[in-house]
């Protein structure tokens, strides 16, 4: 299906519809929402206290939306590392979904801090013994270099000369960069936790929490690339070979597998079960976490359901979902007192008008630059990088040395 250019500027095309239409005034309500914020501060837009300082723009924009970009590190470390080339088809519409969940990361973090115009101190004032300061730096370092990394992009189609070859020829060391940072920050965002053993419920709480952050950032990667491209099929009409989707779904259901086994030992070791059956609040969202987010999407993953596009949707969405559901249970559920925070309408209006905004710019950059190209093209882009992973190798062989 070839998308229909309505609107044209300048040489850059983008589609209006009615969807785009919606989101495009879901992004002016939301930069109303941060003016007043950045104005006035927390008082008229959020339901923040000093007792509930971790609100939706912690829990939802930064811990879910860090795991939901985890797509970009986790096919890269299959396509450039570990050599499975089919996996060309996706890398660079998880390239561009990852980066542009970083950015809307970091939006969400600039907005909720208490000063806001203080946001630059971390980078001269070395508070190196805080985990929230090491996970500032490498989300903001791995911004960076995804940004230099979709640079490469651009430069197809703006400059193809000499500034696209600099790139080209930078790509090995980035990547290899890509792939250390985002294994800091995911886990460390799980480290946050491991002070709060004591207000935390004991089925969330564990000294494996960085790993399962760090687990769970992998197989949500691979979901999320799922989802991305069936809707890129919708919008555009491109089409990935359902028997790469799969492959690439498996490998993060064996991370996936690995998490389960881990929380089983976690219950056995901690001879925490009786928690499970308690029918408290906190007992109920576990279960539904572990049973719809992990159980059900490992039984669809190995059944003949995962041969359906159908099925495997489902598995991608029932496994974003249980990421998601996860991140909001360690943040809210698990420390949870009645009646003690509900996301304001500010809240949840900037929370909405970020991810519009990341839908929106998505859309512009697909149809000008070549994100989702054919196969053919793809393959093109294979024989081009060949130099370049077996650069990569050699970096690492010289490493291990």
């Amino acid at each position: 299906m070839k998308v229909h250019k309505c609107f044209r500027i300048l040489g850059w095309d983008f589609t209006i519809t009615p969807t785009r239409f919606v989101l495009t005034g879901l992004v002016a309500l939301m930069v109303v929402a941060v003016v007043l914020r950045l104005l006035t501060g927390f008082q008229y837009v959020t339901n923040l206290t000093d007792e509930t300082p971790w609100g939706m723009w912690i829990a939802f924009d930064v811990m879910c939306g860090v795991a939901l970009a985890g797509g970009g590190y986790s096919t890269a470390l299959l396509v450039s590392i570990l050599r499975y080339k089919e996996f060309h088809v996706v890398a660079r519409g998880a390239l561009l979904t990852s980066l542009l969940g970083y950015i809307l990361v970091m939006a969400g973090l600039f907005l909720d801090i208490g000063q806001w115009f203080n946001f630059w101190r971390p980078f001269v004032s070395w508070g190196y013994t805080s985990v929230l300061f090491e996970v500032f730096w490498c989300i903001s370092i791995y911004t960076t270099v995804l940004s230099i990394e979709f640079f490469e992009i651009i430069t197809e189609r703006v400059l193809r000369k000499k500034l696209h070859r600099y790139i080209v020829k930078i790509l090995p060391v980035l990547v290899v960069i890509g792939l250390i940072f985002p294994v800091m920050h995911q886990s460390s965002l799980g480290g946050l936790f491991l002070i709060m053993k004591e207000r935390m419920f004991p089925l969330w709480w564990s000294e494996f929490l960085p790993l399962y952050f760090l687990l769970s950032s992998f197989f949500i990667g691979s979901a999320m690339v799922t989802i991305e491209t069936t809707l890129a099929k919708t919008a555009y009409g491109h089409e990935i070979p359902h028997n790469i989707m799969l492959k690439l779904t498996r490998i993060g259901a064996g991370m996936m597998f690995v998490y389960l086994l881990l929380k089983l030992y976690d219950l056995f070791e901690k001879h925490e079960w009786n928690y499970v059956f308690q029918g408290t609040l906190q007992s109920n969202m576990y279960c539904v976490e572990m049973l719809f987010g992990i159980l059900i999407p490992l039984v669809i993953i190995v059944s003949p359901l995962s041969k359906k596009k159908g099925g495997l949707l489902t598995y991608a969405v029932l496994t974003v979902l249980g990421v998601i559901l996860n991140r909001l249970n360690c943040v809210f559920t698990s420390m949870y007192e009645s009646g003690s925070y509900f996301p304001g309408i500010g809240e949840i209006i900037v929370s909405v008008g970020l991810i519009s905004l990341g839908v929106l710019i998505y859309c512009f950059l697909v149809e000008n630059f070549n994100i989702i190209g054919d196969e053919r093209a793809v393959q093109v882009k294979i024989d081009k990088d060949k130099d370049i992973k077996n650069l990569i190798w050699t970096l690492l062989r010289t490493k291990r040395r």
